[in-house]
């Protein structure tokens, strides 16, 4: 059993606006460290034979300028901006017409061990997406991806099972996972400079949705 209390606090968050050249955006950021080597994490994150093994398929030009597509989770593509082996990549995530970015740093630690780095930006719309639910809309994706992807597969160095991930997420376990993560995704938003009436309310909101049914 997963302790979700623990794993929770086993990740860094933080929530940043930022300008960008297409206009008003928001970063939802997130780290983790584990007992591996730099070079054996950024083989998980960048060799299109083992990312299945923890994310999901993906095809195409994985080098700088290719475009990607991962398989199975709906119109998920992108075109690779900047690589810089074996310390970072970045990427657009093209989603449903709309795009934001992505950013992967992995550092080496004094310990031996790696760092996990991930950046997600997005524009903001007036009255749109993050207003109504605030970063853990996407936030709690990218916790859920580190334990039951990542960290299981790092951890054993065997495939994760797809359907055993699910059927964790449905669970009393899972439910508890995504709702601590709410929490802090609404904690790191309050320190960002959010109403805490609102952040909160958005945060309701959003595990509402992850949780329904």
């Amino acid at each position: 059993m997963t302790d979700a209390s623990r794993e929770i606090d086993l990740v860094t968050r933080h929530v940043a606006d930022r300008e960008i050249a297409e206009g008003k955006a928001r970063t939802v950021a997130l780290a983790r460290t584990y007992d591996t080597t730099p070079a054996d994490l950024w083989n998980a994150c960048t060799d299109p034979l083992r990312i299945p093994r923890w994310f999901l398929p993906v095809s195409g030009d994985l080098r700088l300028g290719g475009r990607y597509q991962l398989e199975g989770m709906g119109d998920v593509a992108g075109v690779i901006e900047q690589c810089d082996p074996p310390r970072s990549f970045a990427a657009t995530w093209e989603h449903r017409g709309s795009t934001s970015w992505i950013e992967v740093r992995i550092e080496a630690m004094q310990d031996g061990r790696a760092r996990f780095e991930l950046e997600h930006t997005a524009l903001v719309e007036e009255g749109g997406h993050w207003e109504e639910f605030g970063p853990g809309a996407v936030g709690i994706g990218w916790d859920l991806l580190l334990l039951q992807g990542l960290s299981r597969h790092l951890a054993s160095g065997e495939a994760v099972d797809p359907a055993a991930a699910a059927a964790w997420t449905a669970s009393d376990e899972g439910r508890a996972f995504m709702t601590l993560s709410s929490e802090r995704w609404c904690e790191a938003d309050i320190a960002a400079g959010a109403d805490p009436a609102e952040a909160r309310a958005a945060a309701e909101r959003t595990i509402a949705a992850y949780t329904a049914g």
